[in-house]
């Protein structure tokens, strides 16, 4: 909506300040005097009803005093008058506000916050905020915010929900050599909202990476539609993580979908790099603005530490690029200029007599070979060798390599004349640290970016097949009898209307009808309570299993039914379910949670005490496809189960990726009527097998 203005709410040509103070100190004022010492090259009208000059500028009563035209205002006039001053920059032809005033939704003013809107729209004005710090923008020398200076300049541009962090960002951008193009604070996100920026971002020459400090995304669908059609990297920082969504206590999924579980899923789904905390932030967010993602596995590190390198090497396999040893015929180039008690497997010791005549021959080698996607350069400072001179031979080297597609990253530990090497490197295109697990990280993080755009690359089809019609038929029905709760039989069907494959069952409302259900299975067979009051059936002695016969049909029928009664007196009794007793096999357990921002997650995980006490399971946001299917089974602790061991047959992981793939698209499909749902537990059997789903629960959106 109003997509036109907002590049001229991002990058004005020309600017209000509607709310300019004359004391020093004020916000009004420093808007003003950052806006000059930033140097901004376009016009500047400050806006107050009685001064007539202010830091030197010509001062005008209103808005409508301007003669020019103004692309942005900047606002920062109490809350309760920020409607009004909306109002006058709207008929005066204002494209955008930034609205520096606070006092709005954040504080529970959301009437106040909609009438700004109202008004907003109403003359096709885009509003940043209300609740912001400002914009910096170093290409633009534009410093239109209440926190000085511009921030050391860089390729990365910074969205930020919290005004605090981005003005400490600002001034840590100097202290960890990571700049920033721009930084950008979103407030309350009224009406800009994260996807707005990134798609803007998209567009600017400055930025080369796109870093988001996030405490809540309104527009999930929105946020990875648009996250997804953006060619550059994005890493983002999710606060509030450890945060459990809203989920009903009656659901496995719900209880293990914590944020951070639904948020990794969705920076997954729209390829965005998660960040774990601030200071990975400002390391990963270095490397993705300076150099080309790590396309391949192989890493290779370069030392004159065998210290550091062994450490390098731990941190590699801890951050998911594991060292391997270098292929023999680099060794053996490697060999040719290096002296025999120099290690050339990898981490490749030069040693510490190693000099820029040891470390040029080695990277320009190390870095040309097909069998290397990425390279950290490691140096620890002694009193031989010029730190300096270390970091412009290894500019020297990537330079003459002819390489420009396999990414570089540095370490140099020492003293002050490491801390100017490393500046050198990083003004020169290369990201350097203070310690080697840092270089590997952020080389990890390029890593994980070409894996992310490879994986958005593929699109394969969605499971189209579900007879939509028929679930929603028995939805219907459980809503007019005011049920929120599928019955389990009810709950099999619905899966069953997906082609899932869920063990044979039917409801017996008598005791000759459960035998009869029971030959017509063929026994074994389990018995279960179905009530809509009672949802743990197990608790209520409700569960009767593996009944050979008749007799114990009988018998088990009255049990579970006198136990329910007991166990809640007032219950609703519908019957008895009767269901095929399924062959054990490896046990599993599938869910999802449909997320209030971003719509059904899906969970995958193994069974029993992995769920119950490890809590082994991964979360990817639907729909998926078949390959994705597959990803999901991989990305568990326990994966190794489904390929066999202990003498133990490989499973049928062909036939579980389909269910992942039909379960994904029930649950997309029905997005607008189910809540939660799981299959808990069904059963993996051997190769061409299949699986089986055993039980099988449905909780359905009240708010409909």
């Amino acid at each position: 909506m109003l997509g036109d203005n907002i590049h001229f709410l991002l990058q004005p040509r020309s600017i209000a300040i509607v709310g300019v103070s004359t004391k020093p100190g004020k916000i009004g004022y420093l808007l003003l005097e950052n806006i000059l010492q930033g140097e901004y090259p376009g016009k500047v009208y400050p806006i107050h009803p009685s001064a007539s000059e202010i830091l030197g500028l010509k001062v005008y009563p209103s808005i409508h005093s301007v003669p020019e035209e103004i692309d942005a205002a900047l606002i920062s006039v109490p809350a309760k008058m920020v409607p009004q001053m909306a109002e006058e920059c709207g008929k005066k032809g204002v494209k955008g506000l930034i609205v520096i005033t606070s006092g709005f939704g954040e504080v529970g003013e959301h009437d106040l916050e909609n009438q700004l809107m109202d008004i907003a729209h109403q003359y096709n004005m885009r509003v940043l905020g209300p609740n912001v710090v400002g914009i910096l923008s170093n290409g633009d020398r534009l410093n239109a915010s209440f926190i000085a200076p511009l921030p050391l300049p860089g390729k990365v541009s910074m969205i930020s929900q919290s005004g605090a962090l981005l003005a400490a960002l600002n001034l840590a951008s100097h202290s960890y050599r990571a700049g920033f193009e721009k930084l950008i604070s979103v407030g309350n996100m009224a009406d800009i909202d994260f996807a707005d920026v990134i798609g803007w971002l998209n567009q600017d020459e400055g930025t080369h990476c796109i870093a988001l400090y996030a405490e809540e995304i309104k527009d999930g669908k929105r946020f990875i539609e648009a996250a997804g059609k953006v060619s550059k990297p994005i890493i983002a920082l999710k606060a509030g993580v450890s945060k459990h969504g809203a989920a009903a206590a009656a659901s496995h999924t719900g209880s293990l979908a914590g944020t951070a579980k639904v948020y990794s899923a969705v920076f997954e789904k729209a390829g965005v790099i998660q960040a774990t905390g601030l200071g990975n932030l400002f390391n990963r967010s270095l490397a993705l603005s300076l150099q080309a993602p790590m396309k391949g596995d192989h890493l290779a590190i370069v030392t004159n530490g065998g210290g550091v390198g062994v450490l390098s090497a731990d941190a590699a396999e801890h951050f998911g690029v594991p060292v391997q040893f270098m292929p023999e015929d680099l060794q053996e180039e490697l060999r040719q200029f290096l002296p025999p008690f120099a290690s050339t497997k990898n981490p490749v010791d030069l040693t510490g007599m190693a000099g820029p005549d040891w470390y040029l021959p080695s990277l320009r080698k190390t870095l040309s070979h097909p069998w290397v996607d990425g390279l950290v350069v490691l140096f620890t400072e002694g009193a031989g060798h010029d730190p300096v001179e270390i970091a412009k031979t290894i500019r020297r080297a990537v330079d003459e390599s002819g390489v420009n597609n396999k990414p570089v990253t540095a370490s140099f530990i020492g003293g002050d004349r490491s801390e100017k090497a490393m500046k050198w490197l990083v003004e020169h295109g290369i990201p350097a640290y203070n310690v080697p697990e840092e270089a590997i990280d952020a080389l990890a993080g390029l890593h994980e970016c070409a894996k992310l755009k490879k994986g958005m690359a593929f699109s394969g089809e969605i499971y189209s097949n579900g007879k939509t019609e028929t679930a929603l038929a028995i939805i219907q029905k459980a809503r007019s009898e005011n049920r929120t709760v599928l019955s389990e039989i009810e709950a099999h069907q619905v899966f069953a209307s997906y082609q899932l494959p869920v063990a044979q069952m039917n409801l017996a409302t008598s005791e000759e009808d459960a035998v009869k259900i029971a030959r017509e299975i063929n026994y074994p067979v389990a018995m279960k309570i179905v009530s809509p009051d009672i949802l743990h059936k197990s608790d209520a002695g409700g569960v009767k299993v593996n009944i050979q016969d008749d007799v114990g049909v009988r018998e088990a029928y009255h049990s579970v039914i006198e136990n329910a009664k007991a166990y809640k007196p007032s219950a609703r009794i519908q019957g008895v379910m009767i269901q095929e007793m399924a062959q054990s096999g490896l046990e599993i357990i599938l869910g999802s949670v449909n997320d209030p921002a971003f719509g059904p997650a899906i969970m995958f995980g193994m069974g029993g005490i992995f769920v119950e006490v490890l809590r082994d399971v991964t979360f990817k946001i639907a729909p998926l496809t078949l390959e994705q299917s597959n990803q999901m089974l991989d990305e568990i602790r326990g994966a190794a189960l489904l390929d066999g061991v202990r003498g133990e047959a490989p499973r049928d992981r062909q036939a579980l990726a389909e269910v992942l793939f039909r379960y994904s698209s029930l649950v997309y499909d029905l997005a607008e009527e189910i809540s939660e749902s799981d299959a808990n537990p069904a059963f993996v059997y051997e190769e061409g097998q299949g699986v089986r789903i055993v039980d099988a629960r449905i909780l359905l959106n009240s708010n409909k």
